[in-house]
């Protein structure tokens, strides 16, 4: 099972994916949903590579 949390409040956004589907189709659903958001965060890295006085990407990890 893939959890997927978004969390809206007071102007933040905060998404947060994670789990496996295990199964279906040879793990084309993990797939695409992971496709889909490394394409949204290299998405907002060149963002905010070209306006870097405006937005500010900041990873982390464990």
């Amino acid at each position: 099972m893939i959890n997927i949390i978004a969390e809206l409040a007071n102007g933040r956004f905060r998404l947060d994916v994670e789990g496996h589907e295990g199964h279906a189709e040879a793990g084309r659903v993990c797939a695409a949903v992971s496709a889909i958001t490394q394409t949204a965060l290299l998405g907002l890295e060149a963002v905010a590579q070209q306006h870097p006085d405006l937005v500010s990407v900041t990873i982390q990890q464990e």
